[in-house]
């Protein structure tokens, strides 16, 4: 096997590519493990008589030493373009690895908060400007299973208190409509009587902070781990959090997986078809039923 082609390409990669130092380094350590991998075999000569099964068992060693689904993907892109580079400057006409996938790497479950957890935070203390803000702001993402980056884009046109919904635009331009439970709307109700002190003339923004702007994603994150370290919770919440909370919540009580991805603005291509016959109504009706700050008293 002749090293100097592992050479070549890096410097292919750094001259006509431009790639950053960082990207070469990644680059060198997958083709020097692909090079030592190929080596140890030796049945294989040269690049160019590399089989497709060989460069399985390549990441099947990978596998083997304990890397994720991720870097395998890494190291397996790597050699595609590498047998890319070879097939342009040598006459390879086999790409052994361009059918190789790496295997899928198991997902970590997101962690939740207990439904009391969850209503503990949401429900903070305090009648200060701020601090009735942020109990809407909290109220709102998990009464309404919001990313942090649809709640602080929120308009006061999105809100329909009457009806209890906000309009909400997601990922890819994606608008959906959720409801907004009991709990939310009175927070933010009482939240709209200290806005008017705060919030810049003209500004249709919902949230504001104390100097009158629109609220960054940033703050809200820090405000909700000062909150959760402040009310004892005794673990690091993220708005992320709050929403994988509100589907965990709703999922056990409801049962209705596609009325909680609707209500999450999932758009997995495999069910979205199932999702278009869910009016909001429906999706108001599984709400008020399940969600535990959405329950009406009997």
């Amino acid at each position: 096997m002749d090293r100097e082609w592992i050479r070549r390409f890096l410097v292919y990669l750094e001259s006509e590519r431009q790639f950053s130092p960082q990207t070469i380094s990644a680059y060198r350590r997958d083709l020097e493990a692909l090079f030592l991998h190929v080596t140890e075999l030796g049945s294989v000569k040269s690049w160019h008589n590399l089989k497709v099964e060989q460069a399985r068992s390549f990441a099947s060693r990978l596998h083997q030493r304990g890397l994720s689904g991720r870097s395998i993907a890494r190291s397996l892109s790597a050699a595609r373009s590498f047998y890319r580079f070879l097939g342009r400057e040598s006459g390879v006409k086999l790409n052994p690895f361009e059918g190789v996938r790496a295997p899928k790497s198991r997902k970590k479950l997101p962690h939740t908060l207990t439904a009391e957890e969850a209503a503990h935070l949401v429900a903070l203390p305090g009648s200060k400007p701020l601090e009735v803000r942020d109990r809407a702001l909290l109220e709102l993402l998990y009464s309404s299973g919001l990313r942090v980056s649809e709640v602080v884009a929120l308009d006061i046109h999105d809100l329909d208190l009457k009806e209890g919904s906000v309009r909400v635009l997601g990922k890819g331009n994606r608008e959906r409509v959720v409801p907004v439970g009991r709990y939310a709307q009175n927070a933010i109700k009482a939240w709209f009587e200290h806005r008017s002190l705060l919030v810049r003339e003209g500004s249709p923004a919902l949230f504001v902070s104390r100097l009158g702007g629109r609220l960054s994603v940033r703050s809200v994150q820090s405000r909700l781990a000062g909150w959760a370290k402040k009310l004892g919770l005794g673990v690091d919440v993220s708005p992320h959090m709050l929403r994988h909370s509100f589907a965990s919540h709703l999922l056990e009580s409801s049962g209705d997986l596609r009325a909680v991805q609707e209500l999450l603005g999932h758009a997995d291509i495999a069910t979205t078809q199932v999702y278009t016959h869910l009016d909001f109504q429906h999706l108001s009706k599984v709400y008020d039923k399940a969600h535990p700050r959405a329950r009406r008293k009997r």
